[in-house]
């Protein structure tokens, strides 16, 4: 208890007194007080006083003695004068050297007392306060020293100065810069930099003198005879071609120009160019061919004349005029707007009357002519800021500002329209194969045929990215020429081929479409592109070395590489075949001949999706980004719709692709599958439907690969992947869901038939005693056909399947398989008769099972089949009372069957009548016909 204080009493309540002693308190004023205004109003009072009448208002008592020599008051008169701001201290101290007068040797060394004002001098003193001339005088002399320079020394000593510079102002108009001369020089630069200074001495904002007002007026005068003079000898000498005077001029101009209105020198300057002057000298509409396609060789020329005016020009400006005067910039938006603009216009009108494709090739090549114009800008100056090329860059967005709009627009809706021709050609050729046939020779172009379909999609990919990275040429020089040359790693040439239905592989083949550039003169031209090499043999699709000898144990050799023919006769006939294959090529693995065996035209259901059409709609959209890519840097407005309409081309490029054809296509596809009905088909180890499903899910896998490297290359830079608002994220997203909806969709489909197809093989495949043999056959422990069949069967489909979905929904199908296939098998051993050595073909049989499940390793399907494993001994046991054991064992099946589940599965054995007394007898203890009576 020594540790702790007693506590004192506090008031709860303070008293009257008390309150109102903080009230007061709290309304006691901060500031002090002069007179009956806080000394804050006097001092924004003094802050806009004239020069002349802060004497006198110091002058009314000692306070405001005081206050008049506040710092803050002289901070901000002193910056008024704009002296340290535009770097005048210079000129301040020329003028004061030229007013010093020159002291005799022989006189003695005097301190000089000037008056702070002038007016100070005529006051008379008042008895009660001290003399303020003197006071002024004596704090000037004091804060005077080097040590200590106050805002008020400063300004006393520049109104000293400039005060003596205003007596020629006085003059008549014309003898005011006669006589300012003596006192501020005869260089241009130095006389120009004093007026100014006598401008800012003179603005209203200092009022430094009574008068201020009329010799403002006649300094203005003034200085616009010294600006005329100084034009008159600026044309001279650009005139005769002497850039050191005209430098000299222009400076001096510009150090006098107020800064209202246009510079009157530059703008003078830039009026007098030939090249604002000389449109009739081009034709723009000479890029256009006979043929009416675009050649900008003229425009060439065109662009290449501005810019020897720009770099002639814009040398001299740089050279001649002050950086912050932006002659540079203001000439080059004159020629940008006057001469380049007026050029496009015309040019852009006649794209636009021909075709809509043209147009839009026409806007992308001009821009990127027109930004010749920034280059040059850059590279004029060696001081040039990123301010300075934000301007440069200006001059070009603001002069084609007025096209974006049209341009923007266009781009779209001519997008759209690819898309639909690019459709409705598919669904066009699909609608005239499904009634014709197909060539057989069209049926091996597919990846399940393929020794590694991974690898090749690997392939493939590879190559797409290859060719996401060639550069795109987007000034014209032959636009519309029916055969784009190909050039770098890939070579061969793209052209016209039929209604473009080659299908398989071969559309796999990037050369098919690397061609485009941009400048296609008909949406049609998408659906319309084959591949030959320049001699019009069959082109080579090589695997890179970086895919060779992969993780997939494929021989290198076995892969080298792939030939993609086209029948000459038919362009929908396309063949896929190893051109050159080692010698372990020769063995080719059994489920790829039954796959190949089976794939034939039944319902062409791979024929649903198309990779050539989903290359066709990327490659639409790859042109308009490439064109919407020159415009990526615009600021501003014009600069959101561009990424806008960016976003929205390659949403408006998944919307058609994922509605219009991958959707479509696997609905068909699903359907299709439904109405499959295995006991109409011969083939029993396949489900044709469903290989051609999975052929579809390999397309499907491929295409939405391409679209992540598209995506990856091509959009990443313009969005912020991490922003699941952006509506191209949300896009893909919905994407990628819907066709994993349709994939899944699909394959619980395509189980159902896999699964009927299973159950119709071991019903017709299973003979009538193939569970209940003669006593005198021998025994052969071997799983009997209908199971090997079925095995063969699911194990083919499911290898297939492998390496076209993701893992989960791999793991899925697997375990939906396991499910149906168990079902199955129970409800099958319920349908036999089976006896004591069919037991044992029933194990043998059950084992098969186990051990194929087992391969799929999906942990819960393969504890199911060793239950349904084990289950197979009840058909073994001779005695009658060890198989009642084993039924009761509720543990022994891991509580997969419960004993009334097992009873079932017994009642199908051959003895069961012989031993069902003594088994219900073990199991229940007792016998129906004995304990049981019936009344």
């Amino acid at each position: 208890m020594d540790k702790f204080a007693a506590l004192e009493p506090t008031r709860l309540y303070s008293s009257s007194a008390s309150a109102t002693n903080k009230r007061a308190s709290r309304a006691q004023p901060i500031s002090r007080w002069i007179g009956k205004l806080p000394a804050d109003i006097h001092l924004l009072v003094l802050n806009h006083l004239p020069i002349p009448d802060i004497p006198a208002y110091a002058r009314a008592s000692r306070a405001t003695a005081g206050l008049s020599r506040d710092e803050k008051l002289w901070e901000r008169r002193w910056n008024d004068l704009s002296i340290t701001r535009h770097a005048l201290d210079d000129t301040l101290d020329d003028l004061e050297s030229k007013q010093k007068p020159k002291a005799s040797p022989c006189s003695p060394p005097t301190i000089l007392v000037d008056d702070d004002f002038g007016d100070f001098t005529s006051a008379p003193r008042m008895p009660s306060v001290p003399s303020l001339s003197a006071a002024f005088t004596s704090f000037a002399l004091t804060d005077a020293s080097p040590a200590k320079q106050t805002f008020r020394t400063r300004y006393t000593r520049a109104h000293s100065i400039l005060n003596k510079c205003l007596a020629p102002l006085k003059q008549p108009p014309h003898a005011v810069l006669s006589a300012l001369t003596p006192l501020i020089g005869i260089s241009l630069l130095s006389q120009a930099r004093s007026l100014r200074l006598l401008g800012f001495f003179l603005s209203p904002r200092v009022q430094s003198v009574r008068n201020w007002d009329i010799l403002l007026a006649a300094l203005k005068a003034a200085i616009d005879r010294f600006d005329v003079s100084l034009l008159t000898a600026f044309d001279a000498a650009d005139s005769r071609g002497d850039e050191v005077m005209m430098r000299e001029a222009a400076r001096a101009s510009w150090e006098v120009w107020p800064g209202i209105g246009d510079w009157e020198m530059g703008k003078v300057w830039a009026e007098k160019r030939e090249i604002l002057y000389e449109q009739g000298r081009w034709n723009p509409l000479a890029n256009f061919t006979e043929e009416n396609t675009l050649d900008f060789t003229p425009m060439d020329e065109f662009m290449a004349s501005v810019i020897r005016a720009l770099e002639e020009h814009g040398t001299r400006a740089v050279f001649v005029f002050p950086p912050a005067a932006g002659v540079l910039i203001g000439f080059a938006e004159r020629v940008a707007n006057e001469v380049v603009g007026e050029y496009i216009a015309p040019l852009l009108t006649r794209a636009r009357e021909i075709s809509n494709a043209l147009y839009l090739t026409a806007v992308a090549a001009s821009f990127r002519e027109s930004w010749r114009i920034v280059d040059v800008l850059t590279t004029l100056s060696s001081n040039f800021s990123h301010k300075d090329k934000d301007k440069a860059e200006d001059v070009v967005f603001m002069m084609f500002e007025p096209n974006m709009d049209e341009y923007l627009d266009e781009e779209i809706e001519s997008l759209k329209q690819a898309f639909e021709v690019i459709c409705k050609e598919w669904a066009r050729s699909t609608s005239a194969l499904a009634s014709h046939g197909l060539p057989t020779q069209a049926q091996q172009t597919r990846f399940l045929t393929a020794q590694n379909p991974a690898l090749m999609k690997r392939t493939v990919l590879a190559s797409f990215t290859d060719v996401l990275l060639l550069p795109v040429t987007i000034v014209p020089r032959t636009v519309g020429a029916g055969v784009v040359a190909v050039g770098g790693a890939v070579g061969g040439a793209v052209g016209a081929v039929g209604t473009g239905m080659v299908q398989g592989i071969a559309m796999l083949n990037p050369q098919r479409w690397v061609g485009g550039t941009g400048s296609l003169n008909n949406a049609k031209e998408y659906t319309s592109f084959g591949l030959r090499d320049a001699e019009g043999e069959a082109a080579i699709f090589e695997i890179g070395a970086d895919e060779e000898g992969g993780d997939d144990g494929v021989d290198e050799s076995s892969m080298a590489q792939y030939t993609v023919s086209i029948d000459s006769t038919n362009t929908a006939a396309t063949s896929f075949t190893p051109s050159t294959f080692g010698t372990s090529q020769t063995n080719v693995a059994s489920s790829t001949s039954a796959t190949k065996a089976t794939l034939a035209p039944t319902g062409n259901l791979d024929l649903l999706l198309s990779l050539d059409v989903a290359l066709q709609l990327i490659h639409a959209d790859r042109d308009a980004l490439k064109r919407l890519e020159i415009f990526a840097s615009y600021p501003g407005h014009y600069g959101i719709r561009v990424r806008e309409t960016i976003e929205e081309a390659f949403c408006e490029m998944l919307g058609v692709l994922c509605n219009r054809h991958l959707e479509k296509g696997f609905g068909i596809a699903t359907e299709r599958m439904n109405s499959y009905k295995p006991a109409e088909h011969e083939e029993t180890a396949s489900v044709a439907p469903l290989l051609q499903f999975f052929e579809l899910v390999h397309i499907g896998d491929t295409i939405q690969s391409m679209v992540q490297v598209f995506f990856d290359k091509e959009l990443a830079p313009y969005i912020d992947k991490t922003d699941f608002l952006n509506v191209v994220v949300r896009e893909k997203k919905r994407f990628e869901n819907t066709l994993d909806d349709c994939v899944a969709a699909g394959l619980n489909a395509g189980t159902q038939v896999l699964m009927n197809q299973v159950e119709h093989i071991i019903l017709t495949l299973t003979k009538p005693r193939e569970y209940y043999p003669p006593e005198d056959a021998p025994l052969e422990l071997g799983p009997t056909q209908g199971c090997t069949e079925a095995i063969r069967c699911l194990d083919m489909h499911c290898k297939l399947l492998k390496g076209s979905t993701s893992k989960e929904v791999l793991e899925v199908f697997y375990q939906e398989v396991g499910i149906r296939l168990l079902a199955i098998l129970q409800k099958h051993i319920k349908r036999q008769i089976i006896s004591l050595n069919g037991g044992f073909q029933v194990i043998a049989d059950l084992n098969a099972y186990y051990s194929f499940i087992a391969s799929l390793k999906v942990p819960n399907i393969t504890a199911d089949f060793s239950h349904l494993k084990m289950l197979g001994h009840v058909f073994v046991v001779e005695d009658a009372k060890d198989l009642a054991q084993i039924v009761r064992d509720v543990t022994r099946y891991g509580g997969a069957y419960r004993p009334e589940d097992i009873y079932e599965f017994i009642q199908r054995r051959a003895d069961w009548k012989k031993i069902e007394k003594t088994v219900d007898k073990t199991m229940y203890n007792l016998s129906f016909k004995e304990d049981c009576i019936v009344c």
